[in-house]
């Protein structure tokens, strides 16, 4: 025998169908090898199909028939082997069950540094083909541009591609998806975009939150502008988000406006609380979109003071007296301050007209 001589040929070899075709494969031993029809058996994927779906064509020829193919278990195909009574591999065939690739669809595409490009996309309605399938993202300049296809794949997910420079500003852009497997090719409705309508940022970076002295329901958050636009013209708007730590839902601060700080207000005393900051640049260079805003930055938590009123008749602690003596001092000189002139009234009359117009504070602010 030969040494170059295949032991059997199957037939066809390595088809590829759709799902819920059928097929007969046919396994013929080289007349150099002393086996019949009858001396072999089929496997699908290391499993024994069943004997009732062979027939003998010939004296060293069996076929098997499989109907209504399933998708193939794997991209690399299903294995179809022949063997031999003594189970010895004589030959072997991939068989590629599947569906056309689908239409990409929701291209979305974001830029950091007006610089680069960063695309990413679904796969279709139904996303599985069974099949390996290829995505090739491409682009061009409108009207005058030849094509061009993006290189760094998976940048950003497993639909994503990185287009890192080479791209004009003040330039419209063709973007389109193009997705191809054994079964044929499906092309993606075009979008078209200017770099600077899709300008994004990091999230502010240095968010500081910490608390407004002894006030029990505000705490003040502090941030930086996200470094890369610094030397952009640009405008930018931020948003914050703030939870309890016991909780999962966030109250979103939509006012913040283009200022780097915030005191939240009507907070729950001696409570920790989760805040979150992002970033939206707009009016680049002029542009009219609405800018994308940058994902949040990673959560920082503060507390509240706790609430010094005392339930039920004890009396407080020293430290506890000590503290409130120095805030009502504190109060008390402010509001010399503001109602006394001089020195020569400073005294137990005064502050017998202070301590009235403190309580009428408290009134007043218990009725609201």
């Amino acid at each position: 025998v030969s040494p170059a001589a295949d032991p059997a040929v199957i037939s066809p070899q390595d088809p590829t169908l759709l799902i819920g075709s059928s097929l007969v494969a046919t396994c013929t031993v080289s007349p150099d090898f002393p086996l019949k029809a009858e001396d072999l058996y089929w496997t699908l994927n290391g499993r024994r199909l069943p004997a009732a779906s062979y027939t003998a064509l010939g004296p060293s020829t069996l076929s098997v028939a499989l109907a209504r193919l399933n998708g193939s278990r794997q991209q690399s195909g299903d294995n179809l082997v022949c063997h031999s009574r003594d189970g010895g591999i004589l030959a072997g065939s991939c068989l590629y069950v599947g569906l056309p690739p689908e239409k990409p669809v929701n291209i979305t595409c974001w830029s950091k540094n007006m610089k680069d490009l960063t695309c990413k996309w679904a796969p279709g309605t139904e996303g599985e083909t069974f099949l390996h399938t290829n995505y090739t993202l491409k682009y061009k300049r409108r009207w005058y541009g030849q094509d061009n296809t993006c290189q760094e794949y998976h940048t950003a997910g497993t639909y994503s591609c990185h287009i890192p420079k080479d791209l004009a500003l003040f330039t419209p852009y063709e973007i389109w998806v193009e997705a191809s497997n054994r079964l044929g090719v499906a092309v993606s409705d075009v979008v078209m975009l200017d770099i600077l309508d899709v300008v994004t940022t990091d999230p502010p970076s240095d968010v500081h939150v910490s608390r407004v002295g002894d006030l029990e329901d505000q705490l003040s958050v502090r941030w930086s502008s996200p470094p890369a636009l610094k030397d952009f013209l640009f405008q930018a708007k931020y948003q914050i988000q703030y939870r309890v730590e016991d909780s999962s839902e966030w109250k979103v601060v939509d006012d913040v406006g283009n200022q780097t700080s915030c005191r939240l207000a009507g907070l729950r005393p001696g409570t920790v609380y989760f805040v979150q900051v992002r970033c939206n640049p707009f009016s680049i260079y002029g542009s009219k979109k609405a800018g994308i805003w940058s994902d949040w930055s990673n959560p920082t938590a503060a507390s509240t003071p706790r609430s010094e009123r005392v339930a039920g008749g004890c009396d407080p602690k020293g430290g506890e007296q000590n503290t409130t003596l120095r805030r009502e001092l504190k109060q008390f000189f402010g509001w010399v301050k503001k109602h006394a002139y001089g020195c020569s009234n400073l005294g137990i009359k005064l502050y017998d007209q202070w301590r009235v117009w403190l309580q009428k504070s408290h009134k007043t602010r218990n009725q609201v």
